[in-house]
């Protein structure tokens, strides 16, 4: 049994919305998107730890922008066959084994009073009223927040743990353990004894008296000491606490990080059961997984938590390493648009798969923090990655504030990248060199990066009038017979490649090096390769481009702010246009 699709209608900030899960089920987006308002529209049906007044509709979970006096939240499950459950649903399970949940809040329109009410059925045309959450003794939610109290949950869980370690012993384990019970009670009872015989102790104890003396002649014939009260086993027992060893020395646990991993396994370990459970279904939503975590300790996180709880898991998260170890289709990518919140090809989808056929299983660190971007900025190899980020900061670009990724498409190709940004409802910018390739087996030459462009156009983008016309016109032009272009195909690149910008594609006059240059910073290049021919300056930029790269930005780097209104930095500034767009339609 799956919880396999959400549908949302004015709840919090979701307008309207549709939620494709999986199994495994990863949920990623910006701050504030409404990772938390997801899980809670879940939690509302399923979480057996919210009363019925927790559950009660606020004003805050009306949608805002909209005068809205009524949300909805359904919960589509698919492959509904355990018994638990089917006996529980009698006549709420269709045929197709698929049954449905709903919660729907009402606001007054005059008095303002809230109320709700809950329905369930086969499917979301034919559910019933039903008068409470009976369901969850055998459907559920388990849920960690955000917000973790490490401290007393780990010493709370430790205890459960000690009672669950008790109840599976067998009876010969039983007997050795009442056996040492018993020496550790009588050892305790002799260390009582021995403590307050300690000079300081003793001292201690005869200084409070003789103050209290002075004090009041009550309880005259009752003396204070000083307690250890070893001698009660079991609260002795109650009160170890969880420490960390080496070569037999107790350590310091750690810092928030290593408490974490204890939490969460304690969590697991109580919640995690390795056999189907044959009295419930459990949903796992866990929230930031990662807080705290080394990148490593994320990765190995995400793969403990999948394999450690047996039930459906989804988890909420702003890392790139725990978002690299989910298969595409288990991606959930919330976006607010025109403020309301959806998800990027709602949700887990094959298109989010399909569109990583070509680039691998397993996502790159460097690829999965781009999921988190608000616009990715597509460039060729390390030199351009070099360059345009030490750019951007130059000509006061924020890419971190901004929410900008630069991502290298070396040795993948810019499709593959294309068909991923999109599946994610990612918004993207490229820039490529306008190669120059002769056609295989033909006498032929051809504007390659400009063709290319075209091809992503049409792949891409809806047909415009405009756009399609100058193909029309020019397109020909592009592929030629002699070794050197003429005028006409020169002009007819320019022409299409000055519309493409338009989409968010950008070419080189010919590629990087030639164009930094003939940019204004040709004498500062001029003087980093003093004594060098200027005919043979840009072959030796090219000869070792990312060391060139590298090595004239850490001496030249003040300078590049003389670039600002120089083409080479259109696409920056594209970058930071289309964020500025994203803005006015969120706020």
């Amino acid at each position: 049994m799956i919880l396999s699709k959400i549908e949302l209608k004015g709840f919090r900030n979701y307008k309207k919305a549709k939620i494709n899960l999986s199994k495994k089920s990863l949920i990623i987006g910006a701050n504030d998107v409404g990772k938390t308002n997801l899980l809670w529209a879940i939690r509302l049906l399923l979480d057996r730890g919210l009363s019925d007044y927790d559950i009660e509709p606020q004003d805050s979970d009306f949608y805002a922008y909209d005068e809205t006096n009524e949300f909805e939240i359904v919960l589509h499950f698919t492959n509904v066959v355990e018994d638990c459950v089917v006996s529980r649903m009698k006549g709420k399970i269709s045929d197709k084994d698929e049954m449905c949940l709903m919660y729907k809040g009402y606001r007054d329109k005059i008095t303002k009073a809230k109320t709700f009410k809950l329905f369930a059925g086969k499917t979301i045309s034919d559910v019933e009223e039903i008068e409470d959450r009976y369901y969850r003794k055998v459907l559920n939610v388990k849920y960690i927040s955000s917000k973790r109290d490490l401290h007393n949950y780990i010493k709370k869980e430790k205890n459960y743990l000690f009672q669950i370690a008790k109840e599976e012993r067998t009876e010969e384990e039983t007997e050795s353990d009442d056996k040492l019970y018993s020496e550790i009670q009588n050892d305790l009872k002799i260390v009582d004894e021995k403590i307050p015989a300690l000079k300081f102790i003793s001292t201690a104890t005869n200084t409070i008296n003789e103050e209290l003396s002075k004090l009041s002649l009550h309880h005259k014939k009752q003396k204070v000491v000083f307690d250890a009260s070893t001698s009660n086993v079991d609260s002795f027992i109650n009160n170890v606490s969880i420490a960390a060893k080496s070569n037999e020395e107790n350590v310091l646990i750690g810092g928030d990080g290593r408490l974490n991993q204890i939490y969460l396994a304690l969590w697991a370990s109580r919640n995690g059961i390795t056999e189907e459970s044959l009295t419930e279904v459990t949903i796992f939503c866990i929230e930031e997984p990662e807080a705290h975590l080394h990148p490593h300790q994320q990765r190995k996180l995400a793969e403990y938590l999948n394999s450690s709880l047996n039930g459906q898991v989804i988890l909420t998260s702003h890392s790139p390493q725990i978002t690299s170890e989910f298969s595409p289709n288990s991606i959930v990518r919330l976006l607010n648009k025109k403020n309301s919140t959806k998800a990027a090809s709602d949700g887990c989808s094959k298109i989010i798969e399909d569109a990583f056929i070509d680039f691998g299983y397993r996502k790159s660190i460097i690829s999965a923090e781009a999921f988190f971007s608000d616009v990715v900025f597509l460039i060729e190899g390390p030199s351009e990655d070099l360059f345009y980020k030490t750019l951007s900061k130059q000509i006061e670009i924020d890419l971190d504030r901004l929410n900008i990724s630069v991502l290298m498409v070396d040795g993948i190709g810019f499709k593959t990248y294309i068909n991923i940004l999109n599946s994610l409802d990612i918004d993207w910018v490229l820039r490529t060199d306008n190669d120059i390739f002769k056609v295989p087996k033909k006498d032929e030459y051809r504007f390659a990066g400009v063709q290319r462009c075209i091809s992503y156009y049409k792949e891409f983008f809806v047909s415009d009038k405009e756009t399609d016309k100058l193909l029309l016109e020019y397109e020909n032009n592009l592929q030629w017979s002699t070794p050197n272009p003429e005028t006409v195909n020169i002009e007819s690149a320019k022409i299409i490649t000055k519309d493409l910008e338009n989409y968010g594609m950008f070419l080189s006059f010919k590629d990087l090096e030639n164009d930094f240059f003939n940019s204004s910073l040709n004498s500062e290049i001029k003087d980093f390769f003093s004594g060098i021919d200027e005919t043979e300056i840009v072959s030796g930029m090219q000869k070792r481009k990312a060391t060139f790269m590298f090595n004239f930005l850490k001496m030249n780097t003040k300078f590049l702010s003389k670039l600002k209104d120089d083409n080479i930095s259109k696409p920056l500034l594209e970058c930071k246009s289309k964020i500025e767009l994203i803005q006015d339609e969120t706020n």
